[in-house]
């Protein structure tokens, strides 16, 4: 019987140790991005003081001493800085979920229009494409803004769209309540989460039975209540109409040029993307799930609604995610325009107090708050989405 001699295992020590070479590598880049944080934060504090500029956020609560051509919320030139920057803010935010629901509509409507069997539509909806996704969107904001300031006419000769709707130069002035616009907030939420909780237990219930759910009391759910508020409003209160004069409108609503042509410029830009990434989807799609529909009986709409778009949607939804983070990203673009939204209220506060690097904090935590929301909000459908495919 031989016995075999079996060699000492070496333990390898110091820097030839695999997970002390990591560790030590981590503890060194760690302490050279410390040591230039530090480095350049002590750089800017004596810059700062050598330029006899203020440090801190104590001027949020300062009055800002200017006007602000469109707001949603009251405000006044003796509000403080943080209140302008709340209203830039909303004035963001309402162009960043306007534009997203716009330009997602249309973008549906220019990516199956590309898939159309019609020998005009199809080229029409390329060219479209090809058309604005290759030109600059500046370049696109200010052929709206021209477009709205300088080819509409001026409020003595508006013409009437609706009863008490004008559009001149100034913007787009329809009526609005004398009171009661917070009813039809209240009774927009309340149809909003009706909506919902039928759109749940629906989809139990077709989970359970079978039974195909259907749109339609959804959709009444959703509208009872503005309808149910509407009809009150309209007994008990009156509206405050817009009167043309010679030099402007006199009362009622108003949206500015600036935003509508914001509006319209971010949608129909970000419309392009959309629509070739939902074709991309579409073509992604099996022929056969086509086939396939078409043997059960249904017709080409309903194979594209109940069997193409849902499996779409999974390829989809990621890249609709980052075209989305752009369209916020680029409200930021309404400065060129002189849109108020935030990043053009954060400009005037630098100005008038000088404390940009405090100001462009704020900016920069408030964009990165939004577009993680809107990519936890995307994740989360994608989400569902996939569960769908896979069960």
């Amino acid at each position: 019987m031989s016995v075999v001699a079996i060699a000492p295992t070496r333990v390898a020590r110091g820097w030839n140790d695999p997970s002390f070479r990591a560790l030590a590598t981590q503890v060194i880049v760690l302490a050279v991005l410390a040591g230039t944080v530090a480095f350049l934060a002590t750089n800017l504090v004596g810059n700062l003081e050598a330029r006899s500029i203020r440090t801190g956020f104590g001027f949020i609560w300062q009055a800002a001493g200017f006007e602000i051509g469109q707001s949603f919320i009251a405000y006044g030139a003796s509000a403080s800085f943080g209140r302008a920057l709340l209203v830039g803010l909303l004035n963001t935010l309402v162009v960043a979920v306007l534009g997203i629901v716009l330009s997602t509509l249309a973008g549906f409507v220019i990516g199956i229009a590309s898939l159309s069997r019609n020998p005009l539509v199809s080229p029409l909806a390329r060219l479209y494409v090809e058309l604005v996704r290759n030109t600059p969107l500046l370049l696109q904001l200010y052929l709206w803004y021209a477009v709205l300031t300088q080819m509409l006419p001026a409020a003595s000769a508006a013409p009437q769209l609706l009863p008490g709707v004008y559009l001149a130069k100034s913007g787009l002035h329809f009526p609005v309540l004398q009171h009661g616009a917070g009813l039809i907030l209240v009774a927009a939420l309340v149809g909003l989460v009706a909506f919902a909780g039928h759109g749940l237990w629906a989809r139990r219930r077709a989970e359970l039975t079978g039974a195909p759910a259907k749109l339609w009391p959804g959709l009444l759910l959703l509208l009872l209540p503005l309808a149910a508020v509407a009809l009150d409003l309209a007994a008990t209160t009156s509206f405050d109409m817009p009167r043309p004069t010679r030099f402007g409108f006199s009362g009622g609503g108003m949206i500015t040029p600036e935003l509508t042509a914001l509006l319209i410029g971010l949608s129909l830009y970000n419309a392009a993307f959309i629509g070739e990434i939902l074709r991309a989807g579409i073509l992604s799609v099996s022929r056969g799930q086509l086939e396939a529909a078409a043997a059960l009986g249904l017709t080409r709409g309903q194979a594209l609604r109940l069997v193409v778009i849902p499996q779409a949607m999974k390829v989809a939804v990621p890249p609709l995610a980052s075209q989305y983070l752009n369209l916020a990203k680029n409200t930021s673009l309404a400065i060129a325009i002189g849109y108020p939204d935030l990043m053009s209220i954060g400009n005037t506060i630098i100005n008038q107090t000088g404390q940009a690097v405090e100001v462009i904090a704020i900016l920069m935590s408030v964009y990165l708050t939004i577009s993680l929301a809107i990519s936890a909000f995307m994740n989360w459908y994608n989400s569902r989405v996939a569960l769908k495919g896979a069960s």
